[in-house]
């Protein structure tokens, strides 16, 4: 017998995931109006930041009531204290605030930030403490490990159960992992195990995917490649037909013409590239 999900019945949620040079307020709003339940900013590098503070609200891009999260390029406690004394200058009101913990870049690794910080369990309990002294919900996004090695030995269930925060995003490879290649979906069971709150990312794109995630009663999924693939990829999740590119790109042509997006001909090239 052919079983039919109603996620919406089940409260499941569809989060748009943090993709540089791509995730700007205009591809937000449109994924929000195709069905994303939270979307999030591109990571910002909080030390740039706090060199430029006048400049954060422009940075951040949150310039309407689409949901929204802003992911964080964090390392240093002191920037941390720094980033949470300055935040109501920012004049800034998002949903959650991300720490990135699974950015796979060889820069930001050498830098100490991104999967880098996954060992570094302290540190980012130190963080996680002093964000969320602004009393918003606080995530983690994490990968594997940096390596098969450290994806092994689960290093990622050692930073799960060991630091408080409202959410792990967990990217289902690590970070030596590229984008197509196959997620280990199997990892989540364990995760759930911890008694957190887990989000599924990584290679989730078809109504069929989610059966696993509604089985371990996962509430939240990232989605990221796929909603380049097709923004409205979140109403399909939610049991609606695909819309059509031609009314994607037009849609998105005005809210980048309204919000003066620099990502506009970068995105284009992404949808002509895809269909």
């Amino acid at each position: 017998m052919l079983l039919i999900y109603d996620f919406n019945k089940i409260g499941m949620e569809f989060w748009l995931a943090p993709m540089e040079g791509v995730t700007d307020c205009a591809f937000r709003t449109l994924c929000y109006k195709y069905g994303a339940d939270l979307t999030f900013t591109p990571m910002a590098r909080v030390d740039s930041i706090l060199r430029n503070k006048n400049e954060a609200r422009k940075i951040f891009d949150l310039n309407n009531s689409t949901p929204t999260a802003i992911q964080l390029m964090l390392v240093k406690l002191e920037s941390a204290k720094e980033f949470v004394k300055n935040f109501d200058s920012f004049n800034i009101n998002p949903k959650i605030i991300d720490i990135n913990a699974g950015c796979p870049s060889p820069e930001i690794i050498k830098s100490g930030g991104g999967a880098a910080l996954m060992k570094r369990v302290t540190r980012v309990q130190e963080l996680v403490t002093e964000l969320k002294k602004l009393e918003l919900p606080v995530s983690v996004k994490l990968r594997l490990g940096l390596s098969e090695y450290e994806a092994g030995k689960k290093t990622y269930l050692n930073l799960i159960k060991n630091v408080d925060a409202d959410y792990f995003i967990v990217h289902a490879r690590h970070a030596k992992q590229e984008s197509d290649e196959e997620p280990d979906w199997k990892i989540f069971e364990d995760c759930v195990r911890t008694g957190k709150r887990i989000v599924a990312n990584g290679g989730i794109s078809k109504r069929d995917d989610l059966k696993l995630f509604e089985y371990l009663g996962i509430k939240e999924v990232m989605i990221g490649t796929a909603a380049l693939r097709n923004p409205s990829v979140f109403r399909h999740l939610k049991g609606q037909d695909f819309e059509k590119m031609e009314k994607i790109k037009y849609d998105y042509l005005r809210l980048a013409d309204d919000y003066g997006s620099k990502f506009k001909d970068d995105v284009l090239e992404i949808f002509k590239r895809t269909y």
